[in-house]
């Protein structure tokens, strides 16, 4: 996100947080990074939408709450990560302890048009797939999303020991999956 645009941004929000005219810059800045953050964990374009559309009436509805302590993207973020798990949790999809979920969530990636992966790739995402909850939001934002443990503290609220030991964690199991599943893909 560009600094200058999130310094007007913030300015326009201090000015009048009812403003009309935030809600598109907001849109025009982070839709795509919500989005995608939003679309890892939720997986389907579909549901993905539907949750950005959550978040996006919500950072509307309390833009008059934002302080200003954080950038508008960590608070932006947080809104999505809880709207993310909330709406997982209403679907009670958790694929660490189901592991048929877990395929169910690969095949359904797997027949996305917007998907282009390979192999390598599918078992990368089936192996996120099988983390607990906590243990995938941490992978995915510092893997994918390349934040550094302070911003991701912010986020989640956490410690950024404990974030480390999460991501140790996740990475550990990981690799594990990823042993026993590179057999698999190197006889196919």
């Amino acid at each position: 996100m560009n600094t200058k645009a999130e310094k007007a941004i913030k300015e326009k929000i201090a000015l009048n947080p009812e403003d009309s005219s935030i809600l598109p810059d907001i849109l025009r800045y982070y839709q795509k990074d919500i989005y995608f953050a939003i679309r890892r964990m939720v997986l389907t374009h579909e549901d993905a939408d539907d949750v950005l559309q959550e978040v996006m009436v919500k950072v509307w509805l309390n833009l008059k709450n934002f302080k200003g302590e954080s950038s508008l993207f960590t608070w932006i973020y947080r809104i999505a990560i809880n709207e993310s798990m909330q709406f997982l949790r209403k679907k009670k999809i958790k694929c660490h302890e189901n592991p048929d979920a877990a395929l169910k969530a690969s095949d359904c990636l797997k027949s996305d048009p917007y998907f282009k992966g390979e192999q390598i790739q599918a078992a990368l995402f089936d192996a996120v797939n099988m983390l607990p909850e906590k243990q995938r939001l941490v992978f995915q934002m510092r893997y994918f999303e390349e934040m550094p443990y302070e911003q991701i503290a912010e986020i989640t609220g956490t410690s950024v020991g404990a974030l480390k030991a999460s991501f140790h964690h996740a990475m550990e199991k990981m690799e594990a999956y990823l042993r026993e599943k590179s057999q698999n893909i190197i006889i196919q």
